[in-house]
């Protein structure tokens, strides 16, 4: 008799484990909420069953791959992981005891709630990024990430469930006689084709799951299981309309050809910066080379080459409920000061630089504002004269998104060499004054450009570089930087990149021009200059090693 019958409740397994009631069922068995009498808590309980229409000799190699994969899945030690405690046998049959997570299943927040804003599906998909990471570095693959697997916990942690049990539906879900196991709309074109699965098989069903939270709608799901797989192997993915930000991870998760997939470091860190606040490119292509995004090697230049790790962006943590007319006056009282602060800040910003034609930067993002410094540096930073409390710190990330280009000159815009920055302050409202630098000192006419962090909002900004290298012809072997000189002098590690003209670019009928020079302005014109380098810069000192950047 299965436990899940009426009579289930109040019955011990294994001497220990007495069931109080069910949690769930699936096509796996039933969950239940079990009291561990041995050591006085309450646990999970998964009841294994067989699906219907297998021999004796298949059930028991399935019960026992079970068995193998929950002790695998006991491995993981992560706090975004279910954690197993143990396996035992009751009735031939093996019965997974786990930690009880006490929340509710992403699938029940979505159906309750509707879709989420790219920013929470970001927060939410890395730290279940970051649980698939953790067993696939212990040689465990989930193979079912979807929103019924994954928990929101009362305590605010983000769990993934049904390590080990699920990962055996993932090996063969099409050759199972008269049933499909796990959800046909989760998994990747290569599962669904047959092939053996890897951890870019997981990051396509997080690809999935994270279109399902942010979008409403699942984008293969169709009217029945053989159509759905059908969808997931040859259909293309539908444009995303809500995902905003969001939209470059979904598709480079949801690329059919694993070794083409987002590599999950940088899944991580673009869902990190989304998650902060913040927007990332899609550098699209060659950009996400798995060598190229996490080997960080010495290189000529006296620095790192390559890419720096990134360090994880400090969420925004929201402010606690107060209840009270008082307390609500208060609060309105301090906004209204802060926005004050800021306005004079911007107004004797504007007034001492000469600026105030314009609320928005080149790129026309709202909020921030770049514009030429002035030649000789600010005596005080506006942040440092605003700001009585914490310390104000500038920390800096970078990364190259694509290192080389080789074929006609000028480079298309789309085959330049690419970077792209975060800058994060600790204490807002601040100003920022920063440029990207060239080694070679060609770029000493790039003007410096603010960005302004307002009151309360975002500390962290992402600048995206392009490098267009020679547009005459010959070979470019140079690095750049980003520098920021207020509030803060800091540096960002060297990143190198190249540019390789095999042809020049038709001039009708005119000779073409020489090769470029890499360290300065093609012959007979003449560079122009935005005042002197800061102290660190590659023009006072090209071998000195890049500056700590406050981490």
């Amino acid at each position: 008799m299965s436990a899940n019958e009426s009579g289930g409740s109040g019955r011990v397994i294994a001497g220990r484990y007495r069931l109080l009631g069910p949690l769930g069922r699936g096509g796996m068995g039933v969950v239940w909420r079990a009291r561990d009498e041995v050591l006085a808590r309450e646990v999970a309980v998964k009841e294994v069953r067989a699906p219907g229409g297998m021999d004796a000799a298949e059930v028991a190699r399935l019960y026992r791959r079970l068995e193998r994969e929950a002790w695998a899945a006991a491995r993981v030690s992560h706090r975004g992981v279910v954690t197993v405690y143990d396996v035992v046998t009751e009735e031939g049959r093996p019965w997974i005891v786990m930690e009880l997570v006490r929340g509710l299943s992403l699938a029940e927040v979505l159906e309750g709630e509707g879709p989420m804003t790219p920013q929470r599906t970001a927060h939410l998909g890395e730290q279940v990024l970051a649980a698939l990471r953790s067993a696939h570095g212990a040689g465990v693959l989930h193979r079912d990430v979807k929103p019924a697997n994954v928990l929101v916990a009362n305590d605010g942690r983000v769990v993934l469930s049904d390590f080990g049990i699920a990962s055996l539906a993932g090996v063969s879900p099409l050759t199972m006689p008269g049933e499909v196991i796990g959800s046909p709309e989760y998994l990747a074109p290569e599962r669904a084709l047959g092939q053996d699965p890897g951890p870019e098989s997981d990051l396509w069903s997080l690809g999935v799951m994270l279109y399902t939270a942010v979008e409403g709608v699942s984008p293969f799901l169709r009217d029945s299981p053989v159509a759905t797989l059908e969808a997931v192997v040859d259909a293309e993915l539908p444009p995303p309309r809500r995902a905003g930000p969001l939209e470059p991870v979904l598709e480079g998760l949801l690329r059919k050809d694993p070794a083409e997939r987002l590599p999950a470091a940088e899944a991580a860190r673009m869902l990190r910066i989304i998650g902060a606040g913040g927007a990332v490119r899609d550098p699209g292509g060659p950009a996400w080379d798995p060598a190229a995004a996490t080997a960080v090697q010495a290189g000529p230049y006296g620095g790192d080459r390559g890419t720096t790790p990134v360090p994880s962006a400090p969420l925004p943590v929201q402010p606690p409920e107060r209840s009270g007319s008082g307390a609500g006056l208060v609060l309105a009282l301090g906004i209204v000061a802060l926005l004050a602060v800021l306005a004079l800040l911007v107004w004797l910003l504007l007034r001492d630089t000469g600026g105030g034609d314009g609320a928005h930067g080149p790129s026309g993002t709202p909020g921030v504002t770049e514009r030429p410094s002035p030649s000789a540096p600010a005596s005080a930073s506006p942040s440092e004269a605003a700001t009585s409390g914490p310390a104000q710190n500038v920390t800096l990330y970078v990364h190259t998104l694509r290192g080389a280009y080789a074929g006609s000159c000028p480079p298309p815009a789309t085959g330049t060499p690419s970077f792209t920055g975060t800058i994060e302050v600790a204490v807002t409202p601040a100003v920022v004054e920063y440029r990207w630098a060239r080694l070679d000192g060609s770029t000493s006419a790039e003007p410096w450009r603010s960005i302004t962090y307002e009151a309360g909002g975002a500390r962290t900004r992402q600048l995206n570089h392009d490098e267009s290298g020679s547009t005459a012809g010959g070979n470019v072997q140079d690095a750049v930087r980003l520098e920021v000189r207020t509030p803060l002098l800091k540096t960002s590690p060297w990143l190198e990149f190249s540019v390789a003209c095999t042809e020049e670019t038709p001039t009708d009928g005119a000779s073409s021009p020489g090769p470029a020079s890499p360290s300065g302005p093609p012959a007979g014109t003449t560079a122009p200059t935005a005042g002197p380098a800061p102290t660190g810069s590659p023009a006072a000192d090209p071998q000195a090693l890049p500056l700590n950047t406050g981490r």
